[in-house]
């Protein structure tokens, strides 16, 4: 089986499922940080599946997800809609773990 990148609604549907059983306090977080979902360019890791959803920015950090690992990232970027390579991740996380290193100084 070859892997495929995840869909818009797949991940909708693990955000609302993750968001479900965060405290009170990281929902609103993530609503005050929340964006539409957008592909970030990540290359070269995320060249083939066009890139990685975003899905949260507080200020210079960016919350995305990383389909290939099954996991949210938090990285920091320089320029709107793209993290740099040095900026990979693979964790696996939930988003409830994910979370709050958005916030976090880098």
């Amino acid at each position: 089986m070859s892997w495929e990148p995840i869909s818009r609604d797949e991940l909708e549907e693990i955000v609302i499922c993750d968001l479900a059983e965060c405290s009170p306090e990281r929902q609103a977080l993530f609503r005050r940080a929340a964006i539409p979902l957008e592909k970030w360019r990540l290359s070269p890791h995320g060249d083939r599946g066009g890139g990685f959803w975003a899905v949260a920015v507080h200020e210079k950090n960016v919350l995305w997800y990383n389909d290939i690992e099954h996991g949210f990232n938090v990285s920091c970027f320089v320029r709107w809609g793209e993290i740099p390579e040095d900026e990979y991740w693979c964790n696996q996380d939930r988003l409830a773990r994910a979370l709050p290193r958005l916030t976090e100084e880098t």
